[in-house]
């Protein structure tokens, strides 16, 4: 998507006085949200998750620098003890007025193995320092997020995924890791040591202990040409089990309001390096936002503009190592809501979402993310039952969320979706027992860990033990 600017600015329609009230109105919701004191009545310096709605004045903050000052300080240390990475969850998992762990300073590169292509890493390392690091000894990670300023840690414990053909989810290529426990205890966990741990603390919210190093079965590293290109939405719907088929990174974003999505696709290629330029998604994201507030008023009109903005936007290509193109920047913050389903019912659902935002929500401007994960075996795996299809639908940070829980989780729900571990859900113990099978194994484990719930907050005794949140 480029700027289309001008004809917004030159259609007469927006003269209208029915438009330049919805501007004003729009103008007057369009302000910074307020934000929580600085400080709290105790002096307590305020905690913000990376897109606002979630805060806490912890009483301590801890930054061990290594695996024995971390198991020294969770013998002592005041509880719920909550690990936090880059903040970037929208669920309160990072919640808490004990102590907030950092494991910024437990980071890096440990070693590696060139045969096996595998890779020791410390769980505080940020995945967009984790790139260039197993490019300079020839591997990558077979998958990325969309976002790589998640820590290894975090993307581990809420079950962070990418997209495309046989690529399973960050947790599910880990072969081996090590776990610190509430009293300090440091466990080695894999296929034959403590494997039931393995399988459980493998997507853990931190809820298990503090998993300080990974080890992570990695690829060679290769170039990938990724092309983005703007086509009709149920076009788009229709072809995509071949586009899955066909592509080893796929995944489209519709666009409400245009009937258009924006496909983005990734393979292999031997090809010259084409780099992939100055970011465009952020312009392209509030030229929606432009849309929505000129003409929101008119579904039909909005969509009429809409079309000739974006109809004959030329594809992007682009060529580089997959590190440098599968993760993006995101500089405009947002709430999201996550869901992952069986894959033969996913263009169902989006079909429904869609249609339900056009009907009820025309200050919706986000486009919807659409991606494919394979399956794994750890126990708390949204997808250890099947090739699995998400669903993410988001919203401006300025804007209500609300519609999230109101409008769009009930289909999510009614089509037995599951949801992202770190992004907005309602649901509680009971509903998470009756989508898992191995919930009660799993549970077991973590009380046999932790059996004095040093690592839950109020939201965790809720989502984990049916308590009052």
């Amino acid at each position: 998507m480029v700027t289309r600017r001008g004809i917004i600015a030159g259609t007469g329609l927006a003269a209208g006085a029915g438009v330049a009230g919805a501007v004003g109105w729009r103008a007057w919701r369009d302000r910074e949200p307020a934000s929580p004191p600085e400080t709290d009545a105790n002096g307590r310096l305020l905690w913000r998750n990376w897109s606002g709605i979630q805060s806490a004045y912890p009483a301590a903050r801890a930054a061990p620098a290594s695996e024995d000052e971390l198991a020294s300080l969770l013998k002592s240390a005041a509880g719920p003890i909550r690990p936090v990475g880059a903040g970037h969850s929208f669920m309160p998992l990072a919640v808490t007025d004990g102590t907030l762990l950092s494991l910024d300073r437990i980071s890096g590169l440990i070693d590696h193995d060139p045969a096996a292509l595998t890779a020791r890493v410390r769980a505080g390392t940020r995945l967009g320092d984790l790139g260039p690091a197993l490019a300079a000894i020839g591997q990558e990670m077979p998958n990325l997020p969309d976002i790589n300023k998640q820590s290894v840690g975090g993307a581990l414990g809420t079950a962070t995924h990418g997209t495309g053909r046989g690529l399973k989810a960050i947790h599910g290529e880990v072969l081996s890791l090590r776990l610190a426990t509430a009293d300090g205890e440091i466990l080695d966990c894999d296929a034959t040591r403590n494997p039931e741990i393995f399988n459980a603390a493998r997507v853990n919210l931190g809820a298990f202990g503090v998993v300080t190093e990974v080890t992570l079965r990695n690829q060679p590293l290769k170039r990938i040409h990724k092309r983005v290109e703007i086509r009709d939405f149920h076009d788009t719907c229709d072809d995509w089990p071949r586009l899955k088929a066909a592509h080893r990174n796929v995944e489209f974003y519709a666009i409400p309001f245009t009937g258009k999505a924006a496909l983005i696709t990734a393979d292999v290629t031997d090809a010259a390096v084409l780099p992939r330029g100055p970011d465009t998604d952020a312009s392209a994201t509030m030229e929606l936002k432009t849309l929505r507030d000129l003409f929101g008023w008119s579904a039909p009109l909005r969509q009429w503009v809409a079309q000739r903005m974006i109809t004959d936007v030329p594809p992007q290509d682009m060529i580089d190592d997959g590190w440098k193109l599968l993760s993006n920047d995101r500089p405009i913050r947002f709430n999201e809501m996550e869901y992952h389903f069986p894959e033969a019912a996913q263009i169902e659902v989006l079909k429904e979402v869609v249609a339900a935002i056009e009907a009820h929500r025309s200050d919706v401007f986000f486009p919807i993310e659409v991606r494919t994960i394979a399956p794994d075996d750890a126990w708390l795996s949204p997808f250890n039952r099947g090739p699995s299809g998400s669903v993410a639908v988001h919203a401006y940070y300025k804007d209500d969320y609300g519609f999230l829980f109101d409008l769009v989780e009930p289909i999510f729900r009614r089509h037995g979706g599951r949801p992202h571990w770190g992004k907005l859900n309602s649901l509680r113990a009971a509903d998470f027992a009756a989508l898992y099978p191995l919930w009660s194994n799993a549970m077991a484990v973590r009380a046999h860990l932790d059996p004095t719930g040093k690592f839950l907050n109020p939201y965790l005794r809720g989502a984990l033990l049916g308590g009052s949140a």
